[in-house]
């Protein structure tokens, strides 16, 4: 029986200290990739949803850092470790989703839904509601549940977390969705390959299904996983840190062409002014975000 505790308790460490040293090697990726997108590379309708993303995934791997840095000082977990990390961790879900859509709908219906159609700062505008929604949408439930400091309202938890449950099983899909029918339709179905954005979509959306979607499923379901699979959690934590840190690799992987590509050619061939006028032949207007 102490064999199987001591076991246990290892393999929590190791996957405590993995997340912690995939978390800072992916803050130093995603503090380069927002200096880049936010400094050197001009903003369009696509790369603005990347630059969100990347703030986002900075701002959960801070957290995942910070409080795992206090739990080896203080020795315990605070109370409020899972929903502020969950915090950053769904507007990045959501800012995914959205691109994803986005990229869909453009190279399927490009004479309808290409970025030239529309009002100039629409994907800057609808970063700006995801921040703002998905704070209640998470701190909401979180209240109630007892997951922050107050006590646990078990009607308001019930009716919060249902919704909330509704809201990511939504968000999930859609992002799933649009990635896999992007991945089948761009590569099995049409004539012409898929657009740079459209592949980073794909790449996005299977990072998502592998990586991203255990920790939604541990917050839809936490006090049933929590009490049969203990183990759940720190390796739902790992694999969420896996896919914050991984994109800006990426990103340079899918724009580096020659071996000593310097990063900035890399992200400006990736994410830049030349990834977006291949989109469909489309002309796309660069918008000062």
């Amino acid at each position: 029986m102490f064999s199987i505790f001591n076991i246990w308790g290892t393999f929590n460490r190791v996957l405590f200290f993995l997340s912690l040293t995939v978390s800072l090697a992916g803050l130093v990726g995603n503090a380069l990739l927002l200096w880049h997108l936010g400094l050197h590379i001009k903003k369009g309708p696509f790369n603005t949803y990347l630059l969100h993303l990347a703030a986002a995934d900075f701002l959960f791997l801070s957290c995942q850092v910070g409080f795992s840095i206090a739990k080896i000082v203080s020795g315990y977990e605070d109370t409020v470790y899972f929903p502020v990390t969950f915090l950053w961790f769904a507007v990045g879900l959501w800012l995914l989703a959205a691109f994803s859509v986005d990229c869909f709908l453009t190279y399927i219906l490009p004479s309808l839904c290409s970025p030239n159609r529309r009002p100039r700062y629409t994907s800057f505008v609808l970063c700006l509601v995801i921040w703002a929604l998905t704070m209640p949408a998470v701190l909401w439930p979180a209240n109630a549940c007892g997951l922050l400091y107050n006590g646990v309202s078990l009607l308001a938890c019930l009716k919060y977390h249902w919704v909330s449950v509704v809201w990511l099983a939504v968000l999930s899909g859609t992002a799933c969705g649009a990635s896999t029918f992007l991945l089948i339709f761009g590569n099995c179905c049409s004539t012409q390959p898929p657009p740079k954005f459209c592949k980073l979509a794909q790449c996005s959306g299977i990072l998502l299904f592998f990586c991203r979607l255990p920790l939604v499923v541990y917050w839809c379901l936490r006090p049933v996983i929590k009490f049969l699979l203990p183990f759940f959690f720190p390796l739902a934590i790992l694999l969420a840190c896996i896919d914050s840190s991984a994109k800006p690799l990426l990103y340079y992987m899918k724009g580096k062409q020659l071996r000593k590509d310097p990063l900035l050619v890399a992200l400006n061939r990736a994410l830049g002014e030349e990834a977006q006028s291949s989109l469909g032949g489309l002309s796309l207007p660069m918008s000062p975000v």
